[in-house]
């Protein structure tokens, strides 16, 4: 049976907490979980470099503690800790035990696991904003970084005619075929991939990861995005945009849309070159 690290970071403020959320991801944390107090992140047990972790720790002057957790004991855990997403009149975000809402253009049902991306965080919340101002009718996307595959599956009910969702995490991808199959998804694509090298052409770019993979994949993304596509991203601290924008304007013009929300940032551009 898989076994999980959790982490648990307590009494930090909502600052520190914002700037972990940003670089666990770089030492293999999939998985996160906002509390009262602080910060819970879960990675799959010896996937974790933890002297990293406690370098950052101790440059940022916290603590943690740690636990070992079974497959089973994880589900109760995020069942129990669950609430629906809601973006009114647009989107509501579920798991499988909430009851429908009537009044929503979209309704996507999640099973988050170990992966990111429930619609609870602001990134996830402003990717999907932003998608809402894209036209997805009949387009080719591409979903880097798919986590839950919760953007993947929102690109498929605004209607892209085929969807690559990809990610780098084993979990991720087992988690996002689950989501397929709960929301009837009929036209993604799911890969594990550690690059964007065997990704075909887009129209559509999504891409909610952290400042760290944006940047090294900002050349790879400018070559599959078609002229006059769209890229939108997020996993970014608003003090992180003038980085992203030095290296992405080049590359693909400047951003056309700014999203904020409690200090973290996504931008949408549309290819110019």
């Amino acid at each position: 049976m898989i076994t999980y690290l959790e982490i648990h970071f307590n009494e930090i403020s909502p600052e520190t907490s914002d700037v972990l959320v940003a670089r666990l991801p770089e030492l293999g944390f999939s998985g996160m979980e906002e509390t009262p107090t602080g910060l819970k992140a879960y990675a799959t047990s010896g996937q974790v470099d933890l002297s990293a972790l406690d370098a950052i720790c101790a440059e940022m002057g916290i603590n943690y503690t740690n636990a070992e957790l079974k497959e089973e004991n994880w589900n109760s855990s995020w069942e129990s800790n669950f609430d629906p997403v809601i973006l009114p009149g647009k989107i509501h975000v579920r798991a499988h035990f909430h009851p429908t809402i009537e009044g929503f253009d979209h309704e996507i049902l999640i099973t988050p696991k170990m992966s990111f991306g429930t619609g609870h965080h602001a990134t996830t919340r402003m990717m999907m904003l932003g998608m809402l101002e894209l036209d997805f009718m009949g387009k080719e996307v591409l979903d880097f970084g798919t986590g839950t595959g919760i953007l993947a599956i929102l690109a498929d009910r605004l209607g892209a005619s085929s969807i690559d969702a990809i990610d780098n995490d084993h979990w991720s991808i087992s988690n996002v075929n689950e989501n397929i199959q709960l929301n009837a998804a009929s036209n993604i694509n799911v890969a594990l991939a550690e690059n964007l090298d065997e990704v075909r052409p887009c129209d559509i770019l999504l891409a909610n990861i952290n400042k760290h993979v944006l940047l090294a994949h900002a050349a790879s993304m400018a070559q599959l995005l078609k002229p006059d596509g769209f890229l939108l991203i997020s996993g970014l601290l608003a003090n992180d945009q003038a980085d992203i924008e030095a290296v992405f304007t080049p590359l693909f013009g400047k951003p056309i849309n700014l999203y904020t929300d409690n200090g973290w940032i996504a931008l949408a551009f549309k290819k110019e070159f």
